[in-house]
C-alpha cells in the first residue's frame, strides 16, 4: 500500500457524500488503506432508504440536473465503487444508538465500531481528512 487515508464523515448532504466517496475511492485507487468513519449525521451516507434520496443544500437545486448531465454516479454507485476498491466503512456504534438505529438500517458490508476502532485505524494514517 502506497499510503493511509482516514475519514471522518459527520455531514449527511448531498455534497457531502460526494467529497466523501470522491476522495475516499481516488485515495483507494491510489493505492492507499482507506477508513471512512460515518458518524452523526455521516451515518445517512450509508443508510439504506436515506443515501438514495440526500438533499442538496439550499439554493442548489438545480445543480441536480447537472449532476445527471454530467454523468456523475449517484451515491449509492459511488459507495458500492468504494467498496469495490476496498475502503473499509465504520458506522459509529454511539450514534446508531444514540438514533436508535440497527446494524440492518445500513448497506451491507459496513463495520460497526467506536471512536477506538477509527483511532486504531487513524492513528498512522498518511491523510486525516473530515467532512
Amino acid at each position: 500500500m502506497a499510503g493511509k487515508t482516514a475519514i471522518i464523515a459527520s455531514n449527511g448532504s448531498l455534497f457531502d457524500a460526494y467529497k466523501v466517496y470522491n476522495i475516499a475511492t481516488a485515495a483507494a485507487a491510489s493505492d492507499h488503506e482507506v477508513a471512512i468513519f460515518f458518524t452523526f449525521e455521516g451515518l445517512n451516507l450509508i443508510n439504506k432508504e436515506a443515501y438514495e434520496q440526500l438533499a442538496l443544500p439550499e439554493g442548489k437545486e438545480q445543480m441536480a440536473e447537472g449532476l445527471r448531465a454530467a454523468n456523475v454516479p449517484t451515491i449509492p454507485e459511488l459507495a458500492e465503487m468504494a467498496q469495490e476498491l476496498e475502503v473499509k466503512f465504520i458506522g459509529c456504534q454511539m450514534t446508531m444508538d444514540l438514533f436508535g438505529l440497527e446494524k440492518d438500517a445500513f448497506i451491507d458490508g459496513i463495520d460497526v465500531g467506536g471512536a477506538v476502532t477509527f483511532l486504531d485505524f487513524a492513528k498512522d494514517a498518511d491523510v486525516t481528512l473530515t467532512f
